[in-house]
């Protein structure tokens, strides 16, 4: 190893800048974390690059892949295999230093879900860990040799790596210097020695490194001035450029909500039920456990330890560790069946962690019964004394988990002081935590683990200080800490969004498109934005089918025109004071000026002849009488025709009012909104078939519009929306006012509660909809302002204010529209509104801004099932089927009659190469959707499930 420029590296001189990018790490997110309710432990998370597609490998680390560094091509040597291991097993390191970093800061929401998220993220970098040492350790192949210099050649001298980065592959090293330092051959005896001599290197690097990373893994307030460790800030603000905390959270299936649901005293009153913290155990009096066991070397290391202080410890051990069991059912112990053994010979306890270390919360109860008895099997064959203890892996459970696990007169024991071994890499810092932990407790259970070289460095320490102290080591026997079990939050997902049919009696519109005019030019999308407002009328705000009038080309003469609006919307029986009217009209329009100066505007119906406006088109003044005379509430004219002469007065509604649409319901309204004014021409040439005034409107209708968050678009919102954006991508100013008569009434339009759960149907804009809706959304971000932007806090977003937009009217001078500010949203309401304005921003594909919303939408509601099953698809989507599978799981879990869910999740098990999980899922989908168009197909691989039948996934973006 170079350690001449390590030690100079070490010293200050500067590191370069990081190139290794993010790998995503994906082991199952949590159910319960320890004594910690799921619907808070599931809590958590957000920038985030798009990673790279899983890679696929044998290994049981391959279920679980981290995308390789892209910005770093392989060394000449190195094959890729064993690249993509090591540099998945750096990524991993440095996420765990992101999710650690300031976690003695952070409240007990994020407390929690930063160490659930952890305790997984670290049995993640242990697989990854056992993958690349079996890849190494194949002395008979002579290419096994070459390839591990390759290897330390990089992790040697790799420039873009900071020196704490090789702190990653310390375990790594230790196993070669183990395996190769007796190795029959002069290379490997060569190799042994260079990982010897690297080891040594690495613990430099930990001691000059020891005060930062204890900072970082600390959870004890320190004294005194801290002076600034440049270097090491350095390296942190690095790896946060490269990821977040909260994507990290989110990644593992976990999102911290802004606001916490009351119980957590109660739940500690108790704590005496069920399950075992040793909460009840005397003053000065703890109990030492170690989990995920028998390691090789490193347990009976720990017994040697244990031995010195005549310290009983209880050992939670993985049955895959164990051994495994036959067609018949008898347990056959591995070589690890002896170090188990030799943990029985000293005195301690063995007990039960499960099979394979799985996220139990997540399984079916037959799967837990069968990972818990088939350890008892297991541990039995040791030929332990009857224990009833079993340890839930990461701490997660639920109800039905924990009545399974007692069916098997198992008990569960958790813990109250987490020593963060599975986290800190520091043997020093470790021993420091746990120690300040016990003091301020008192007691306690300790988590440990005894398969990893820190924590068996750490543990001297600890016994000595608490020897020292006068504490006591406590075992368990006969049963003597039980506490209660948290009850599992009941699922939530009831989101009540602001609902518009208590706003107006009746809704009815005049609905009219002209293409094929008989002496004007002709238009190409008039017909078809007409029937596309028409179709969102009816089935997105409410209007019956029957209040809805439709005229197109030939129907949309002057005097059919003329009747539907004076005899039909003017009809007293008909149309009430409490109703509203939305009169739209696509086709041509036409300004003429009078001998006075003064501009007419007309609109032109289908036969109107070239030179005679007056008789043949429908006038301003005709259209404001029309407006008059009708009874209803609030009327709104959509005109997407470029005139002028309309005679509006100043737009806007009420201002600063608390009840908005209390007040709004006794003022008149009459607005117009028109496409353009004078000697301008209507864009007719718009995304998806329409012109660009109407296809701005049907995306600001689809929600886009509720500019202050009310869950509700006014006449003025509407313009507000329209105007600046369709001036910014076309050559028109639509103009907005209120007609005569008004008394500053506002037309709404309450948006309706989406309901749509994303899977491979929904839908999504082609991409150059897509880019016009982003140039649309971006106009919008430079009209639209905040009269005082809020700020976010813990207890939840930033409540909406008041907005601004300057538009133009006919004349060219600016029109201020004011939306007053809405009020405070309940956490429900504004979770379903997030989760819509996910839908949208998914449908146009804008991945990373979809994310964001269904973040949001669970940090405001966390058991709700549908923001759940959308994040998930997002995740999918962008080609990461592990991740999504978490999200898909959680949404089951808190919805299990989600038929869509158990699609995506079976789509996203056979994206990721997990068939039985697949079929699993599959097979649950068609008993809850036996019509679902895709039955079939399913149907058939579930019968064969071979590749001539294997399902088509829908497709992603990776």
């Amino acid at each position: 190893m170079k350690r001449a420029r390590w030690r100079t590296a070490i010293h200050g001189v500067a590191v370069a800048a990081l190139a290794v990018g993010l790998a995503a790490c994906k082991p199952e997110a949590t159910g319960t974390a320890a004594g910690v309710p799921a619907a808070e432990t599931a809590a958590a998370a957000t920038a985030t690059a798009t990673a790279a597609p899983p890679v696929a490998a044998a290994s049981a680390a391959a279920a679980t892949p981290a995308a390789p560094p892209p910005a770093v091509a392989a060394p000449v040597g190195i094959p890729a295999a064993l690249q993509e291991r090591a540099d998945a097993l750096l990524a991993a390191h440095r996420q765990m230093i992101v999710l650690m970093t300031g976690e003695r800061k952070l409240d007990a929401a994020e407390k929690r879900a930063v160490g659930a998220v952890g305790q997984q993220l670290f049995h993640d970098m242990q697989e990854r860990q056992r993958a690349l040492i079996a890849q190494a350790g194949d002395m008979a192949d002579p290419a096994t040799v070459p390839a591990l210099n390759a290897l330390l050649d990089r992790i040697e001298s790799e420039p873009s790596w900071f020196d704490a980065d090789r702190l990653a592959f310390k375990e790594f090293l230790g196993e070669l210097s183990t395996r190769y330092g007796q190795a029959q051959s002069l290379s490997g005896l060569k190799l042994g020695r260079r990982a010897s001599e690297d080891l040594a290197v690495l613990a430099e690097i930990e001691q000059a490194y020891d005060r930062e990373l204890k900072d970082v893994f600390g959870r004890f307030a320190q004294r005194g001035i801290e002076p600034k460790r440049e270097k090491w800030a350095d390296y942190v603000t690095k790896l946060q450029g490269l990821y977040s905390r909260e994507q990290i959270l989110k990644d593992f299936g976990a999102i911290v909500p802004y606001t916490q649901a009351p119980g957590g005293a109660k739940e500690k009153e108790s704590a005496d039920a069920r399950e075992i913290y040793g909460t009840s155990l005397p003053a000065k009096t703890v109990v030492l456990t170690f989990d995920d066991g028998p390691h090789a070397k490193h347990t009976d290391e720990i017994l040697e330890i244990l031995k010195r202080y005549d310290a009983p410890a209880i050992f939670f051990q993985l049955g895959q560790n164990l051994g495994k069991l036959d067609a018949q059912g008898k347990a056959q112990l591995g070589a690890n069946g002896a170090v188990a053994k030799r943990v029985l010979a000293a005195g301690h306890v063995l007990a039960n962690h499960s099979f394979s270390h799985g996220m139990m919360a997540k399984m079916s109860d037959d799967a837990v019964r069968v990972e818990a008895s088939e350890t008892e099997t297991l541990l039995d064959a040791t030929g332990r004394p009857q224990s009833t203890l079993f340890r839930f892996p990461y701490g997660a459970r639920n109800e039905a988990k924990l009545t399974t696990v007692e069916a098997l007169k198992l008990r569960s024991m958790l813990w109250t002081v987490d020593s963060m071994d599975w986290a800190d890499p520091v043997p020093k810092s470790i021993a420091d935590r746990v120690l300040a932990e016990v003091d301020k407790a008192k007691r306690g259970v300790i988590l440990f683990h005894d398969i990893q070289g820190r924590t068996v460095q750490a543990l001297p320490t600890v016994l000595d200080q608490l020897v020292a102290d006068g504490y006591r080591f406590a075992t368990w026997r006969d049963g003597k800490f039980i506490v209660n079990a948290p009850k599992k939050a009941a699922p939530d997902d009831g989101v009540a969004a602001t609902s518009g049919d208590t706003l107006y009696r009746e809704s009815h519109a005049l609905v009219i498109g002209i293409d094929k005019y008989a002496k004007w030019p002709g238009l190409h999308h008039a017909v078809p934005d007409a029937k596309a407002m028409e179709q969102l009328l009816v089935t997105r705000f409410g209007f019956k089918p029957e209040n809805v009038t439709a005229l197109y080309d030939g129907e949309a003469t002057r005097a059919n025109i003329l009747r539907a609006l004076n005899e039909k919307l003017t009809d007293g029986k008909r149309v009430k004071r409490d109703d509203r009217v939305l009169v739209f009209f696509a086709g041509h329009g036409s300004t003429r000026k009078l001998a006075s100066g003064r501009d007419v505007g007309y609109i032109v119906p289908v036969d109107a002849t070239l030179d005679n406006l007056p008789s043949d088109a429908i006038s301003m003044p005709q259209l404001q009488e029309v407006a008059e005379a009708l009874s209803a509430k609030h009327v709104l004219f959509l005109v997407d025709a470029c005139y002028s002469g309309l005679g509006l007065t100043r737009g806007g509604g009420p201002q600063g009012s608390k009840n908005f649409l209390t007040d709004n319901a006794r003022r008149i309204g009459r607005q117009m909104l028109t496409a353009g004014g004078a000697d301008q021409q209507v864009a007719d040439d718009g995304p998806g078939g329409h012109s660009v005034f109407t296809w701005t409107m049907l995306q600001a209708l689809s929600g886009k519009a509720d500019l202050n968050g009310d869950g509700v678009i006014t006449g003025t919102e509407l313009a507000a929306y329209v105007a600046p954006a369709v001036s910014a991508i076309a050559r028109q100013t639509p103009a907005f006012g209120s007609l005569p008569g008004s008394e500053g009434g506002e037309f709404v339009f309450a948006l309706p509660t989406e309901r749509e759960g994303l899977s491979g149907d929904s839908l999504q804009l082609d991409a150059a909809s897509s880019q016009v809706n982003k140039r649309i959304d971006q106009a919008n971000e430079q009209a639209v302002h905040a009269a005082a932007p809020p700020k976010a806090t813990k207890a939840g977003p930033a409540s909406p204010a008041a907005v601004e937009v300057v538009v133009k009217n006919l004349e060219g001078a600016d029109t201020k529209l004011t939306m007053p500010a809405a009020a405070p949203l309940a956490p429900r309401v504004a979770a379903q509104r997030a989760n819509d304005r996910g839908l949208q921003l998914y449908r146009e594909r804008r991945y990373d801004e979809a994310e964001a919303a269904f973040t949001e939408a669970l940090k405001l509601q966390p058991r709700f099932a549908l923001a759940a099953n959308n994040l998930g698809f997002v995740y999918f989507k962008r080609g990461k089927p592990v991740e999504a599978a978490r999200w898909f799981e959680q949404a089951i879990d808190m919805d299990g009659s989600r038929a869509l869910a158990y699609l995506n999740l079976g789509d996203a098990h056979l994206q990721a190469g997990n068939d039985a999980k697949a079929l699993a899922a599959y097979t649950t989908f068609v008993g809850l959707a036996p019509k679902h168009a895709r039955v079939a197909a399913l149907q058939a691989w579930i019968a064969a499930p071979d590749a001539e039948h294997r399902p088509q996934l829908p497709p992603t973006n990776s």
